[in-house]
């Protein structure tokens, strides 16, 4: 039932309403009290009714605070002294999604024992339901100005900037009101919020964000920010227009948040390049499975003090676990007015890398095969999600794809030619294991 980006799929097939009050059903057997929030998808309106009366018949008082950013809500847990979190939201899917994830007090999303927990409540049919006169309560609150406070306390800006910031028609404008307190020139790109996404798609991609990258460019704008629908993710565009990568984003928070001897936890899939940057101050790089639920996990541990996904989810864990888009945008704004952000990333080098999906019909046997394989053939290798082999120069991954019948391979190296050989290398082990 729960990918590890929660409950995610069409409106009225794999997410309805009966999802969703089995789902407020079976969370309601462990809470007393929830904060529940959703994006701007329409089909919100009645997933969070129905999600909401599980967990009231349930004799949960539900904080309700309406449209908000996932983080926002996340963060709400613990200001309000809840037990959970729920957000209705599909993030950067397309508009005929929607979905459920559900938040522990740290900010942190539900790890794998508790979405376990939950489906099987669900799949059994258990319920705690309370008499007539013990349900649970649902009021109203927003919680919006309370994120934008902590934003603006978060930061320091040596200057003011001109900063644009793509809303995606999603439901991060706060961003847009924080740097606006701590004094920037702000213009907003998709403000109103839509969850048909009729300014872009959801997803903050560069592909995406052309018209954020050229607006950036052709004003004086030193910064451009983008959010996907819910605003756990952020992305930025340098002054001149270009679409910064994911990967250029994590050295660069990385090696401002962390110091030597800390750790930086990011996914298996993650650039040499950033390992190589954060190497330089002595800065360890900590992988985990791709997902930000696991990059949460690892930056729970102590001694970890960032961690990011280059797919745009950034983590403080000081501040808090949830990946929180808008609190990306208000520190990149002030790592940005004290160096330009084409300066940061010119210091970080761009390597190789060679991608390609392939088709399989088995694709849990596919990868079984090729574990054996690898573990007859190398010495350096993970099995933390798919195998990722560690050459002397380079790595390759070859990964299942959570939702489709494919194997991802992945190869990177600093030059590339030998990207391409290690690539190369890597199809030819899965051709085996296929």
């Amino acid at each position: 039932m729960f990918g590890t980006s929660g409950i995610r799929g069409s409106v009225g097939e794999e997410v309805t309403g009966q999802v969703a009050l089995s789902v407020g059903r079976a969370l309601g057997i462990e809470t007393d009290r929830v904060v529940v929030g959703r994006d701007a998808r329409e089909s919100g309106h009645a997933l969070t009714d129905a999600f909401a009366a599980g967990l009231c018949e349930s004799g949960v008082d539900v904080v309700d605070v309406g449209r908000a950013a996932t983080p926002t809500v996340a963060r709400g847990v613990a200001w309000t002294d809840a037990d959970a979190g729920v957000v209705i939201t599909a993030s950067h899917n397309p508009p005929t999604d929607n979905g459920i994830k559900l938040w522990q007090p740290s900010g942190q999303a539900f790890d794998a024992p508790r979405r376990e927990r939950i489906t099987e409540r669900v799949r059994s049919g258990e319920t705690a339901l309370a008499d007539w006169d013990e349900m649970g309560t649902r009021t109203r609150d927003s919680l919006s100005d309370r994120h934008r406070r902590e934003l603006v306390e978060s930061v320091t800006l040596s200057e003011p900037l001109e900063v644009v910031v793509d809303v995606g028609n999603g439901v991060g404008g706060v961003t847009a009101d924080a740097l606006d307190e701590l004094g920037c020139h702000v213009q907003t790109l998709n403000a109103q919020q839509d969850g048909s996404f009729p300014g872009r798609p959801s997803e903050p991609t560069a592909e995406n964000c052309e018209s954020l990258s050229t607006l950036v460019a052709e004003t004086d704008a030193d910064l451009g920010i983008a959010h996907d629908g819910d605003a756990d993710r952020m992305r930025a565009v340098a002054a001149d227009g270009t679409f910064l990568s994911g990967d250029v984003l994590l050295a660069i928070f990385a090696r401002a948040t962390a110091g030597e001897g800390d750790a930086v936890a990011m996914p298996v899939d993650t650039s040499l390049a950033v390992a190589d940057a954060l190497a330089e101050r002595g800065i360890e790089a900590t992988y985990t499975p791709v997902g930000d639920v696991y990059v949460a996990a690892a930056a729970s541990d102590p001694g970890v003090a960032f961690g990011g996904e280059p797919s745009g989810a950034w983590i403080w864990p000081e501040e808090t676990l949830c990946p929180d888009g808008p609190l990306a945008a208000c520190k990149l704004a002030e790592l940005t007015a004290s160096e330009p952000l084409a300066d940061r990333a010119a210091t970080v080098a761009a390597y190789p890398i060679v991608r390609d999906s392939v088709s399989v019909s088995e694709k849990t046997a596919v990868m079984d095969r090729v574990r054996e394989l690898v573990s007859e053939r190398y010495d350096d290798f993970s099995t933390l999600d798919g195998v990722r082999v560690e050459r002397d120069d380079a790595w390759f991954l070859l990964r299942a794809s959570g939702t489709e019948p494919l194997v991802r391979v992945t190869a990177e190296a600093r030059e590339r030619s030998r990207a391409q050989q290690v690539f190369e290398e890597a199809t030819n082990l899965l051709d085996e294991g296929i």
